[in-house]
């Protein structure tokens, strides 16, 4: 009986499509976690000046709306036994190196990407239990608070709908299409973010009425 001949050629397979690098998202986090790292550098000076120095004001401290002293005198300060802004050194420190190692070429797995997100959700929570806490309980206005509510907002945002459209996070196509299509509304969104917490802070302490004292 004939012998059928094998083919010892190599067969040849279609390159794989490669994975998309997030060159936008990757610096993104670089320059909101550069912004949050000298927020949580600047607040720590100034924790660190006033228990030096018992009784001296802040230099953040500008009228008695706009001051970082009260929220730093407060419980809600160190929720955790700690100044806060020692968490913020810590965390942004990380936003940053994952940025850093994204540009570099890095690759995560899904894995990392799903508790990372979790991890911003967590510090957007945290942001808008401050954000409470100071409009309503300490009617104060923390000026380098303030820089990190701006940029945990929009993080939350890029992260979360990047990780959605990607498919990092485990959903189905219509969302991965509603995901795609509100990244590129991620301003408008911030900004109207952004809008909330400026009406809901001049309807419970009169901003504007501060502003030039």
């Amino acid at each position: 009986m004939p012998v059928e001949e094998t083919s010892l050629a190599p067969v040849e397979h279609e390159p794989s499509t490669p994975a998309r690098r997030p060159l936008v998202l990757a610096v993104a986090l670089i320059v909101f976690g550069v912004i949050g790292l000298i927020a949580a550098f600047a607040l720590t000076l100034e924790k660190l000046h006033v228990l030096e120095h018992p009784g001296i004001k802040a230099s953040c401290d500008f009228n008695i709306l706009v001051q970082c002293g009260a929220n730093l005198a407060s419980w809600q300060g160190e929720l955790f036994g700690f100044p806060n802004p020692l968490i913020g050194l810590m965390a942004w420190s990380v936003v940053v190196t994952v940025g850093v190692a994204l540009l570099a070429g890095a690759r995560f797995a899904n894995w990392f990407w799903i508790a990372f997100n979790v991890g911003v959700v967590g510090a957007l929570v945290f942001v808008i239990w401050l954000m409470s806490q100071s409009i309503f309980v300490l009617a104060t206005l923390c000026p380098w608070c303030m820089v990190t509510w701006a940029v945990v907002i929009p993080l939350f945002w890029m992260l979360t709908l990047d990780n959605l459209r990607s498919g990092r996070a485990p959903t189905g196509a219509g969302v991965r299409r509603f995901a795609e299509r509100a990244y590129g509304w991620i301003p408008l969104i911030t900004l109207v973010c952004y809008l909330i917490v400026a009406i809901v802070a001049q309807l419970r302490l009169d901003v504007l009425r501060y502003l030039f004292i």
